[in-house]
Formats: C-alpha cells, structure tokens, sequence
C-alpha cells in the first residue's frame, strides 16, 4: 500500500514539476513564430534566398531538393507585386497572412506561361485597381488579403545539383516590390 501511494505522490508531483517548464517557457516560443523570422531576416518587399545558416534553417523544411526564398509586406500603404520567371523545374508560391494561415499558393502549372505575377493587395486596393485595370496588370493574378501584413514563400526544385546554378538565380533574381497604385 505504501508503493502505491508513493507512486501517486512521486506522479503528482512529476506532473506538476512538468507543467511549471512548460508554462515558463511558453514565451520563449510564442516569441518567435514564422512571421517574425521572416521579417527579421531582412527588409519587407524583398525577396530573401534562405539557406541553413543564420535564422534561414529555421524556415527550411529540411527537403534537399528545395531551394526557397521568402518575402515579407506590409500592405498599408500599397499593394506587393510579385514576379519571377526563369528556368526550372518545378516551383510553387504561397501567401501567408502574418498569423501564418494561408491566404493563397500556386505553381508553375497554375500560372500564365510558367512565369510568376501576382498582384496581392487588401480589399480597397484591389477594387481600385480593378476599375482601372493597368496593362502591366493584365497578366497578373490577384489576389485579396484582408489582413495588412504578410509573407509570401517562394520555392523551387533542385532534383540534381546540375540544376542549383538555375534555382539560385529564379529565386535571386525574384521580385516583391511594393505596387504603385497611382501610377
């Protein structure tokens, strides 16, 4: 009778001890989620190639064959345009808005010819830009995020190391520019 109940206290007391480190070091990782890495490597409307050095191989998904690069923007003041075209076998985008929920992703063959153009923008925005669509425009998908900040995730396949000199350049080679409405 006395095991089982020592059992019980030593449980008890486990259990408590466990659930104090987990809740003293929960703000150590709500600190640090996904949106604030990607802002913290570098300028917004930006597109950055990461690698597993610095913040960049916290981001990666550890495929080797996938080469990313990603880009963050704030749509407050203008809508992001994002661009890229190039050589390669396979790539795919992603929108996220800035509590990481996915707002919009394609790839290669989805797009107009192979080549990305996307014009993400907020609601108001984007009715603007309807009524007087720009030519340079005429092309793009577009795409409406309701929240004002956010990153895009650009990805590209590297099934054999003849093809790395070709993703590096797609990837550097990317635009996220911020997107003049007026003119």
């Amino acid at each position: 009778m006395l095991k089982i109940l020592f059992s019980i206290i030593v449980g008890v007391l486990g259990a408590a001890f466990l659930h104090l480190i987990i809740i003293l070091s929960l703000p150590g990782f709500s600190n640090s989620d996904a949106f604030q890495r990607v802002e913290a490597i570098g300028e917004e409307d930006s597109f950055h190639v990461l690698d597993a050095g610095e913040d960049g191989g916290r981001l990666l998904n550890g495929d080797p064959y996938l080469r990313t690069a990603v880009c963050a923007f704030d749509l407050s003041d203008m809508p992001v345009h994002l661009m890229a075209k190039g050589q390669v076998p396979f790539w795919s985008l992603a929108i996220y808005d800035s509590a990481s929920n996915e707002v919009f992703s394609m790839s290669d063959r989805t797009s107009v010819g192979g080549t990305l153009d996307v014009l993400v923008a907020a609601p108001v925005q984007l009715a603007a830009i309807r009524k007087a669509l720009p030519a340079e425009l005429a092309q793009s998908i577009l795409v409406e995020m309701a929240e004002g900040q956010g990153y895009a995730v650009l990805r590209t396949m590297v099934p054999q190391p003849s093809f790395g000199d070709g993703a590096r350049d797609f990837l550097s080679k990317a635009q996220c520019d911020a997107f003049d409405v007026g003119g």
